[in-house]
């Protein structure tokens, strides 16, 4: 009973938080302040907000297969597994690859007249960062119906 609650607390987090950070937080903040202190803000929040995913990611996945091997429904609980994994892999990649990338060239951003280069490429990795953590929040809605579907 405990790991369940600590995997469904460790999942609602982590799910919550992104789509709280993707439909509130970031909108009100780069409709309130400029580009420019906006940037600066969101940038202060990321390191929380990939550190909120690594860890209840990590703590959703070892659970999730904890209660494989432990309850009935182990498909259900297995697929939760791997929804999961995937969704960490993606935002650990979006997180230790795509950001440190985005960082290096967000000056752009701020400047009147941007090089168009590296404007396009600040605006390909914006995209594909976006991208990435959609994809997660969509295997982890995946991963909350596989589990409903464990307890049932």
């Amino acid at each position: 009973m405990i790991a369940l609650f600590i995997y469904l607390m460790a999942l609602g987090c982590w799910l919550g938080g992104m789509v709280f950070f993707a439909f509130f937080t970031a909108p009100v903040i780069f409709t309130r302040l400029s580009i420019t202190d906006a940037g600066k803000v969101v940038a202060g929040i990321f390191p929380l907000y990939y550190g909120l995913a690594y860890g209840a990611g990590a703590v959703s996945i070892l659970l999730s297969l904890y209660l494989a091997l432990t309850r009935a429904a182990r498909g259900w609980w297995l697929a939760s597994c791997l929804l999961l994994a995937v969704a960490l892999g993606l935002i650990a990649y979006a997180g230790v690859v795509v950001g440190p990338k985005v960082d290096a060239v967000k000056s752009v951003t701020e400047e009147a007249h941007p090089d168009p280069v590296r404007k396009a490429q600040f605006d390909r990795l914006h995209h594909l960062s976006v991208q990435l953590n959609a994809s997660a929040m969509v295997l982890e809605t995946i991963a909350v119906l596989t589990t409903a579907a464990a307890l049932v």
